[in-house]
């Protein structure tokens, strides 16, 4: 590994916490104690690494009440100034591909061979009568979940694009001031569009399966062009042979792509959570990665640029609820939607319609 890996693997030092997993309260303590605590007692608690009111932190960022939200944005705004210090890794790939067994063998690695901590977001689908997380990985990740060491949240994606959940920016910000000095984000693993973890994360890896040459062609270009590692999990068994010839397609595959701005040349490895084999040398390549990208200086551009983009984000999502709650948008919009399935107006005359309603305009003629 190179010097510049171990560099900054050293600055990414472990801080020790309590258990992985919260005291089995019943429902009414946890509510009541979340009740009394005060925007301080939240921030104060961050900061020591509690991971119960970390939890409690990050359910109420990813609460849809006005008053929830209020009290999150200033918790996330009181911590901001102790976060940024992690690497943070998004892992995806389509559904099967093993990734949750991969940040499990990856997560144990980092608590066992290398003494440091991790705090691990898996986004799960939502349930469609609920809102909760369907899949729950936390209960996947047995071994992982009973390290100290280790902070598993699991999150519902509640049609949140990009197979992340909407506030998982806010989470990694909230885990990175508690102490998490290592991030892994799992998508849902939808498949065609998980290019949005991209855009919270500074490694971004993908998870393939043996005749991988069949699989790229049901994958999104873009996930392809925005991958920084390509693994090949389940080379094991009877399957190692067919997940050599797949890492031989992956890398070709990679040559056809142009270079990235990040001045990193992707890489393909092979994988097994099962026997253990290639799990160390996907974390060194990570820390490569970083370390690369660090002399570049894409690591402190590229988080300056997500930054922006998570801003004017923020506005788009706040300015659609907006207009979706207007009283003359609530009123209107069945009928229109209507009409433009029956074909009586055209898509664009009905939105610049809604539009006007909403700017208190007359309506404008079509063009």
């Amino acid at each position: 590994m190179p010097d510049l890996a171990n560099n900054f693997q050293s600055a990414l030092h472990a801080i020790p916490g309590g258990p992985a997993v919260e005291p089995p309260d019943s429902a009414q303590h946890v509510s009541a104690r979340r009740r009394s605590l005060s925007r301080r007692q939240y921030v104060d608690g961050i900061l020591n690494g509690d991971r119960s009111i970390l939890a409690q932190a990050i359910t109420l960022v990813e609460s849809s009440r006005p008053a929830h939200r209020e009290l999150a944005e200033q918790i996330v705004e009181d911590c901001l100034a102790s976060a940024g210090n992690s690497l943070r890794v998004g892992i995806t790939g389509s559904p099967g591909t093993g990734k949750s067994s991969v940040i499990e063998a990856l997560g144990s690695h980092l608590v066992a061979a290398c003494n440091q901590n991790v705090a691990v977001l898996a986004i799960d689908p939502s349930s469609d009568l609920t809102g909760g997380s369907i899949l729950g990985d936390k209960t996947r990740m047995t071994t992982l979940s009973a390290s100290p060491l280790a902070f598993i949240r699991p999150s519902p994606s509640r049609g949140g694009f990009g197979g992340v959940a909407q506030h998982t920016r806010e989470a990694i910000l909230l885990c990175e001031a508690a102490g998490y000095r290592n991030i892994l984000v799992e998508t849902v693993g939808i498949g065609q569009s998980e290019t949005a973890v991209h855009e919270m994360v500074d490694c971004f890896v993908l998870i393939l399966l043996a005749q991988a040459g069949d699989e790229l062609q049901g994958i999104k270009r873009g996930v392809m062009e925005w991958l920084d590692i390509a693994v090949i999990n389940k080379a094991d068994g009877a399957n190692l042979d067919a997940a050599k010839r797949s890492l031989s397609d992956v890398r070709n595959a990679l040559q056809f792509f142009p270079p990235s701005l990040s001045g990193w040349t992707p890489k393909a490895l092979l994988c097994s959570a099962h026997t253990g084999l290639g799990v160390s040398g996907l974390w060194d390549s990570i820390l490569e990665y970083a370390s690369t990208t660090q002399q570049t200086g894409w690591f402190a551009r590229n988080r300056r640029q997500q930054t922006l983009r998570w801003m004017h984000s923020t506005v788009d999502q706040e300015l659609r609820q907006f207009f979706q709650n207007h009283p003359a948008i609530r009123g209107s919009i069945d009928a229109l939607e209507r009409d433009v399935l029956e074909g009586r107006t055209t898509p664009v005359h009905a939105a610049r319609m809604l539009l006007d309603m909403f700017s208190n305009q007359a309506p404008r003629e079509p063009t």
